[in-house]
């Protein structure tokens, strides 16, 4: 998409899962599905939601005509199987029509994934980390919605989000991009697997 089209970032190290990440496109809507089913936070031992679930209005809008103006976003392929086996991207919603992180109209909200099998390898914490450092090059802020039980929102802290409200049973987490990058370099660099974000 806009600043992400045509850049296939460096392969990721070890000791986390090795991967490269490409740009999404267009033709990646089919995939953004299967990732916003992922994306959903499950608890221990609670049955999966079916997978028509996505199609809610609350959850479509994160995919539903993918490629718009301001739609952006990381495939994580894996260097082992040639396949995409996670995602992160950004979509800006509006207070008319407001995602569950939602915080203005010119704060995009993130989302991320990782397909079971490859999860708690890192795969999600890069993604996030690749997709901050190209957001702070187009703007002040980005927000995202967490389970207030799942493990992402201990990620999102590490990272450098802070909680500024909630929707529900969601906590609504927010990063200043304009601050020292370092600090979610720093835990791209760790080798510490994303036991949030993975899942």
């Amino acid at each position: 998409m806009l600043h992400l089209a045509q850049r296939f970032l460096k392969v990721s190290p070890t000791p986390a899962e090795p991967c490269a990440f490409r740009a999404l496109t267009e033709d990646d809507e089919p995939f953004l599905w299967d990732m916003l089913y992922y994306a959903i936070f499950v608890p221990e031992h609670a049955p999966p939601p079916e997978r028509s679930i996505v199609h809610h209005p609350d959850l479509a809008k994160y995919v539903k005509g993918w490629s718009r103006q301001h739609d952006d976003g990381l495939a994580a392929l894996s260097t082992a199987e040639r396949r995409s086996i996670g995602a992160a991207w950004w979509r800006l919603f509006t207070h008319d029509d407001p995602g569950y992180g939602y915080v203005d109209d010119q704060t995009p909200e993130l989302a991320v994934a990782v397909l079971p099998g490859h999860r708690n390898h890192g795969v999600g914490t890069r993604l996030l980390t690749q997709l901050l450092q190209e957001a702070r090059t187009q703007y002040q802020c980005v927000s995202l919605s967490v389970s207030a039980a799942h493990p992402a929102r201990r990620l999102s802290q590490r990272l450098g989000f802070q909680e500024i409200g909630g929707r529900g049973m969601s906590v609504t987490m927010r990063i200043d991009l304009s601050t020292d990058p370092r600090r979610y370099e720093d835990v791209a660099q760790s080798g510490r697997p994303a036991a949030a974000a993975d899942r």
